[in-house]
């Protein structure tokens, strides 16, 4: 519903819970054509050098790392057509993971949406959003666990006012820093997921509340930013003290290069879900802090989904 929800994570669940059912899935993203249309028209990721050798922004990286990761083959690009044929031929279900809060290019047969207690009040005020929330066939509300318990309810009935047919389950989404004993007492610069801060509306994300979590000192990047970080930060104004992962182009990719060096930190905590060292070359360690999805409530999503897939004659 709202850029940031925890859509990433959750759909990594899925993946993971369909093929645990013994199902064989293929990955398509809401596209992100930011180069050449015709080249990007049909696209299949499975490794780190195809996103080499499509040069992928970090946006794009941020979307398909984590799910190679899994072991998930993602298709996307602009032909939508073929797309779908493509993928259909190497799977037995489609998982959609749908970016920028739209609709899904194609009919699903279970449609899940999140929406987010962090930002309550957001379910009415964001398109497409809301409309993609009275389309769902379940709603989960995500990050349960890291908000009030007042705003976990308020989202929850506005959901249910706006689409009372749909499912709603509660789920979490704990964070975990790979070294924390790294982390403790220790001056960090924190560096975000780019989207959730920017066209998201979030202060901070993740990796904030995995460094304070941790007794660590949070240094603001502000102060040591070239040119186009600083140029950012004026666009953004509700940025919190933590670094958002830009990198459009090349020249984006620089200038968060050249902050994060410039920034007096011991170390960085990276909550991108890309390999942020392995993309860049920082002189400082780099500590990463990942997310995942966890069910608070049963028979939870995996019952939503179980239940989808016994109608359907696809429970294994």
């Amino acid at each position: 519903m709202r850029t940031g929800c925890g859509k990433s994570q959750t759909a990594r669940y899925l993946s993971s819970l369909l093929k645990a059912h013994g199902r064989r899935v293929a990955v398509i993203r809401h596209p992100m054509p930011y180069g050449d249309l015709a080249r990007q028209a049909l696209q299949r990721f499975a490794t780190r050098a195809d996103l080499d050798a499509a040069e992928c922004t970090v946006e794009e990286r941020e979307e398909y790392e984590p799910h190679l990761a899994c072991g998930n083959v993602v298709f996307a690009g602009v032909d939508y057509a073929r797309i779908v044929a493509a993928a259909a031929s190497e799977a037995d279900l489609i998982l959609w993971d749908g970016g920028n809060n739209d609709f899904p290019f194609v009919r699903p047969d279970l449609h899940i949406v999140l929406v987010d207690p962090l930002r309550p009040g957001h379910e009415t005020t964001h398109h497409p959003g809301e409309a993609v929330l009275r389309m769902a066939d379940v709603v989960v509300v995500a990050k349960s666990d890291a908000a009030p318990a007042a705003d976990v309810r308020r989202v929850a009935e506005a959901a249910r006012a706006l689409n009372p047919r749909a499912a709603i389950v509660r789920a979490a989404s704990p964070v975990r820093l790979d070294d924390e004993a790294a982390v403790r007492g220790r001056r960090v610069l924190v560096v975000e997921d780019g989207p959730t801060l920017t066209h998201g509306g979030m202060p901070w994300g993740a990796g904030h509340l995995a460094a304070l979590r941790a007794g660590a000192e949070i240094i603001d990047p502000r102060p040591y930013a070239g040119p186009a970080i600083r140029a950012l930060f004026t666009r953004y104004p509700h940025i919190g003290n933590v670094l958002p992962a830009v990198g459009y182009a090349r020249g984006e990719l620089d200038a968060l290069r050249q902050t994060i060096n410039a920034t007096p930190a011991d170390l960085v905590v990276s909550a991108t879900p890309i390999d942020l060292a392995a993309l860049i070359q920082v002189h400082k360690p780099v500590v990463r802090a990942r997310y995942a999805f966890a069910e608070q409530e049963t028979p939870g999503l995996a019952g939503m989904v179980e239940a989808f897939l016994a109608k359907a004659q696809l429970l294994s």
